[in-house]
C-alpha cells in the first residue's frame, strides 16, 4: 500500500514534519509519496504542469492519503488533495496538532472534519496506520 502524504511545503519546517510522518509511514511498511522530495518544488512557472501533473498521478496511485491540517486553515494545494482521494473513495487521514478539532472547525471547515478520520498527533496517527497494515 501507497501514501501520499500531503501538506503545506513553504518552509523547511514544514517539510520536515512532513519528512517525520513519511518516517513514521515506512515504519509501518507503506510506501509513501512525498511531494517535495517525489516531484519537487515550484521555483519557476514551468515547474507548475510537470509538479501538478506528477501530484495528480499519484493521487490515483496512491491507497491512502495524510493530510496536515495545521494552521489558520487548510493549505488550498492540501485540501484540493484531499478531495480529489475523497472524490475517488479513497481513505483520507487529516492531521490536527496545534489545537483540538473542537476549537478548530473554522480553519479546516465542517466538510472535511465531517467526512475525514482526523487525529491530533503522531501516535494517533500511528494507531491509524497500524489498523490499516499492521507491521510488527
Amino acid at each position: 500500500m501507497k501514501i501520499y502524504i500531503a501538506g503545506p511545503l513553504c518552509t523547511e519546517e514544514n517539510r520536515k514534519f512532513l519528512e517525520k510522518i513519511d518516517a513514521l509511514c515506512k515504519g509501518f511498511g507503506f510506501e509513501t509519496f512525498l511531494p517535495h522530495r517525489d516531484a519537487g518544488l515550484y521555483s519557476k512557472q514551468e515547474d507548475i504542469l510537470l509538479i501538478s501533473k506528477k501530484d495528480k498521478q499519484m493521487l490515483y496511485e496512491c491507497d491512502i492519503l495524510i493530510g496536515v491540517l495545521d494552521g489558520i486553515s487548510v493549505g488550498a494545494g492540501t485540501a484540493w488533495e484531499m478531495g480529489y482521494m475523497a472524490a475517488m473513495s479513497k481513505p483520507v487521514i487529516g492531521l490536527k496538532t496545534d489545537r483540538p478539532i473542537s476549537q478548530s472547525i473554522a480553519d479546516i471547515s465542517v466538510i472535511i472534519a465531517g467526512q475525514t478520520k482526523i487525529v491530533g498527533n503522531l501516535e494517533e496517527l500511528g494507531e491509524e496506520l497500524a489498523k490499516i497494515n499492521p507491521k510488527s
